[in-house]
């Protein structure tokens, strides 16, 4: 409730099942390769934050930062991703990416490798689920016999799907089924880089970049202030998503309202029907 009467475009929640001591698989965002939280952190299952979200707010979107989607059963996430959009009154973003830690992974029970095909299909298939009325999906990876699932979606044909990830890989994944684009940990110059890769990507599927909403978090890099703000805008960024790292409930509060009061003025600036995340 805080960041939406604060004026926040979105609140975002990210995702992991459990978390380890040590591991082997190289966090990608930090120069030793290791998740800066301990084991015993913690995140709340994103699907289950955003439908009490949903209930709290009226007006503030609400999105997956990312799901982990090869890592899922890919009818739950289906079903889920239509009833937190139905439950919110169509304001769900669906964020995806297809995952970095292989311990997860195993723990899981699912394959580490073909995760990015597997992602594809996956979403493939939930695309079907939530378009059609009696559905099917055949692929290498993924067999679904004609069913049906209901609810279907608010939003039509179905949520925005924003893939995460900075790679070429992810980039092109943007480019032929997405909505969005969720780059992390990048400054202003870095984003516009990558958004030039996307924006050529984009041109040959005969897409524009008008098409694909731009979000993009510093996490640690940039500083939280006016000039930063405006440095994203110029780069091409249609939205910042900011992090909150508190765990109380006053300190949370507290957080949200300290960012509402460096950035909002300049976001108004920027473009007063958009304010960052």
């Amino acid at each position: 409730m805080t960041a939406e009467h604060a004026g926040f475009h979105s609140l975002w929640f990210a995702e992991h099942v459990a978390l380890f001591d040590t591991h082997a698989s190289q966090y990608p965002y930090s120069p030793d390769g290791k998740f800066p939280l301990s084991g015993e952190a913690g995140l709340v299952e994103p699907f289950t934050a955003i439908a009490f979200a949903a209930g709290l707010t009226t007006r503030i979107r609400l999105g997956t930062g990312v799901c982990l989607v090869p890592q899922r059963p890919p009818l739950y996430t289906a079903k889920q991703v239509a009833d937190v959009d139905v439950l919110s009154l169509g304001r769900f973003d669906f964020g995806v990416g297809i995952g970095w830690l292989r311990e997860e992974f195993q723990a899981l029970g699912v394959p580490f490798e073909d995760r990015a095909r597997r992602c594809r299909e996956y979403l493939a298939a939930m695309r079907n689920l939530w378009s059609e009325p009696v559905a099917s999906y055949d692929g290498r990876l993924l067999h679904l016999p004609p069913l049906r699932m209901f609810p279907k979606p608010v939003q039509k044909p179905h949520p925005p799907i924003i893939f995460g990830g900075e790679s070429d890989a992810a980039l092109r994944r943007v480019a032929d089924i997405g909505q969005g684009w969720y780059g992390f940990n990048l400054l202003p110059h870095e984003a516009m880089v990558r958004i030039g890769v996307l924006d050529r990507l984009l041109a040959e599927r005969g897409r524009a970049l008008s098409a694909v909403e731009i979000s993009v978090s510093p996490y640690t890099k940039a500083a939280r202030d006016a000039a930063s703000l405006r440095a994203y805008a110029a780069a091409g960024v249609d939205q910042v998503i900011y992090m909150i790292v508190a765990r109380e409930p006053d300190a949370i509060r507290a957080e949200i309202q300290k960012l509402a009061a460096d950035l909002m003025p300049a976001a108004s600036r920027l473009d007063p029907t958009a304010p960052p995340s």
